[in-house]
């Protein structure tokens, strides 16, 4: 360490017992720039350098990506939330990691037998090892899509005006009474029936469905020892129940990801008793407008979402889609804003699209946060532009 209270990238990468290799590759991707340069070019870090380089080190041991450990050592305020919530998921994936695994030892110890005891092969056992590995894969997407979802919810938890919250206006629509048997298309992580617990009724019948295995196994762990809820596999496109099986039938912000969308629709209404109501959620074309605005004033080549969901189903054409299968559909909106001055929760939504965003701000992080916290200094409006249609086949 020099006199000026700096260490070179030598002693910085000794210090850490990583390569210096390490260190020059994390100041190339922006994840930990040194605080400052000597005059022939050299990197110079600092203690407060060397904290966050632990913190790197101990997130990449964890198994997040680059991408992860960048979101979570760059927000600066009380992230804490964010950190714990990032934490409870990696836990998660370790813990399905730990079952695999455990399914995958008795799957050889099987094999071994067989091999010792000249019994056939089975090849169905050897083949499930494969399936697993895969799965191992696919759990990881899936808990990517899942830190992606709590980013949205945070901002529209946080910072939005309506205090009544999106869950229980959804709930309170939906009408939901004793002895009543309802059925949750795209379910998610179930975050309607977490927020709403309280006020189910004890006599009721959850299905609650997903096209995701992870997803649907992670619901039956949630509400585990919940008798009123049970699982199942499935897309909206197909739902494996006879006609009339259900009082409600839910889609939350679900339909525009269906394809094709018309037998998505005709299945729900399939499923639901006449006399009983469907209730499916979208947005509109003005739906988070200006976090789109702002992301065009600094990079008109960025493009948060590859499709606009609302012109495949939406406020303005839903009615229209879902006439054929309905005698009476009825437009709820929920009226709602956010008004936000902090600029971390929104960059966290903003690195959270399905756009091509992150290839232009991750490596621009700390001008575009700079660019962010000018734009909200003082407030920051956001339109939201959301609502529920309800719709029965009988008038």
């Amino acid at each position: 360490m020099n006199r000026a209270g700096f260490y070179t990238s030598g002693e910085f990468a000794r210090m850490a017992h990583v390569t210096l290799r390490t260190i020059r590759y994390y100041d190339k991707v922006g994840l930990l720039p040194p605080s400052r340069k000597s005059e022939s070019g050299a990197r110079l870090y600092t203690g407060e350098d060397f904290a966050k380089l632990q913190q790197i080190l101990l997130f990449k041991y964890l198994g997040f990506s680059l991408e992860d450990i960048r979101e979570m050592t760059t927000l600066t305020g009380d992230n804490s939330g964010f950190l714990l919530e990032s934490l409870d998921m990696q836990k998660r994936l370790v813990e399905e990691r730990v079952e695999q695994l455990k399914e995958v030892s008795a799957a050889i110890s099987k094999t071994q037998e067989a091999v010792k005891s000249g019994a056939p092969m089975d090849w169905t056992n050897l083949l499930n090892l494969i399936h697993m590995t895969a799965m191992e894969n696919s759990l990881k997407v899936q808990y990517d899509n899942a830190a992606n979802i709590q980013a949205r919810i945070r901002l529209h938890r946080d910072y939005s005006n309506n205090p009544k919250g999106w869950f229980p206006f959804l709930y309170e629509e939906a009408g939901i009474r004793p002895g009543m048997k309802v059925l949750e298309v795209g379910a998610g992580s179930g975050a309607l029936w977490k927020e709403n617990l309280e006020r189910l009724p004890q006599s009721v019948h959850i299905t609650l469905s997903d096209k995701s295995s992870g997803m649907v196994h992670d619901l039956s762990r949630e509400f585990a020892e919940d008798a009123r809820f049970t699982f199942q596999v499935s897309a909206c496109e197909k739902i494996p129940s006879h006609a009339g099986a259900y009082d409600r039938v839910i889609a939350n912000h679900v339909l525009f990801y269906c394809d094709p969308l018309q037998d998505a629709i005709s299945e729900c209404a399939r499923v639901v008793k006449d006399e009983g109501v469907f209730l499916c959620s979208t947005y509109g074309r003005n739906h988070m407008r200006e976090i789109t605005e702002l992301v065009k004033e600094y990079n008109p080549d960025i493009v948060l979402s590859a499709d606009s969901l609302y012109e495949k189903f939406g406020l303005e054409n839903g009615e229209a889609l879902l006439k054929p299968c309905f005698h009476h559909v009825e437009l709820h909106r929920y009226v709602d804003a956010i008004e936000i001055a902090d600029p971390d929760p929104l960059i966290a939504y903003i690195l959270s699209c399905h756009g091509n965003q992150n290839s232009f701000l991750l490596d621009q992080y700390k001008d575009f946060r700079e660019f962010v916290t000018k734009k909200v200094r003082g407030g920051f409006h956001i339109t939201k532009d959301a609502g529920v249609f309800v719709c029965r086949k009988q008038g």
